[in-house]
């Protein structure tokens, strides 16, 4: 049973890091860029 808190506890703790590591390091903005099209409409 200790050994199971054990686990437990360091995943946690890896858990946490990972959020941390990812808040610094993960900035995954897109960049935006303009997009333009022709289109042509019929009026009658």
């Amino acid at each position: 049973m200790r050994y199971i808190f054990r686990f437990l506890l360091m995943l946690v703790v890896l858990a946490a890091i990972a959020v941390i590591a990812y808040a610094y390091v993960g900035d995954l903005t897109a960049q935006r860029t303009t997009i333009e099209t022709p289109v042509t409409l019929e009026v009658n």
